[in-house]
């Protein structure tokens, strides 16, 4: 009979792996889950509201409920090459994909989350909707400062996460937080000790719990 493994051996490394990546990807998917229902739903109603009226204002003129269908990106860019956004949107789907297999950070999975959620939102516009498959108009209604986007490209909730995510991307890559949870070499603010492994945004054990286990 061979004898049962020590606490805290090697033997326990796996499952504490598999649940620190279980929490960061299951997050991911709950909010883009969240974010693209809101966006599907959001859409919904400004088709049904705001078809054929007036851009209705709100905020005092901060922001107006203006319904217009694009088939380019910000500013119409590219409204010729519609085709080619789905592709991207693909593309980036299965980028975040790829990525996920190492997720560790809760920070992260809600940047990728965002992203995910804006994505998808769009590409379905792109697919399903008006004038056909994979050159569809993305439904768009909010504007703001002006009526009808002369201040700023008139967004939905899809373009909203999309733009929060990638912001929140760029803070993390600046502030040296990598997508495994460990923090970039260089950045000493939670650097482990020599010979011990690195601290990451999961990890609950304090400095003082490690010195124990030591």
């Amino acid at each position: 009979m061979s004898a049962a493994p020590p606490a805290g051996s090697g033997t326990a490394e796996p499952a504490t792996v598999v649940r620190s990546r279980r929490r960061p990807v299951t997050l991911l998917l709950c909010l883009a889950a969240f974010a693209l229902a809101v966006d599907v739903l959001t859409k919904h109603l400004a088709l049904l509201e705001l078809s054929d009226r007036e851009p209705v204002r709100l905020l005092g003129g901060a922001v107006y409920l203006s319904l217009t269908r694009n088939s380019g990106a910000a500013w119409s860019l590219g409204k010729d090459y519609t085709w080619i956004f789905p592709l991207i949107a693909i593309g980036v789907l299965g980028w975040i994909a790829w990525m996920a297999r190492t997720l560790r950070s809760v920070p992260w999975a809600v940047s990728l989350g965002l992203v995910v959620g804006g994505v998808v939102g769009n590409l379905i516009d792109r697919i399903f909707r008006a004038p056909g498959w994979f050159v569809g108009h993305v439904v768009d209604m909010v504007s703001v400062f002006d009526p009808y986007g002369r201040v700023f490209p008139i967004f939905n909730v899809a373009d909203s996460a999309l733009v929060c995510g990638v912001l929140l991307a760029v803070g993390l890559e600046f502030t040296g937080r990598q997508r495994d949870g460990t923090r970039a070499p260089g950045d000493d603010r939670r650097a482990a000790p020599p010979g011990e492994p690195a601290l990451t945004d999961t990890d609950t054990d304090t400095e003082s719990g490690r010195r124990e286990r030591a």
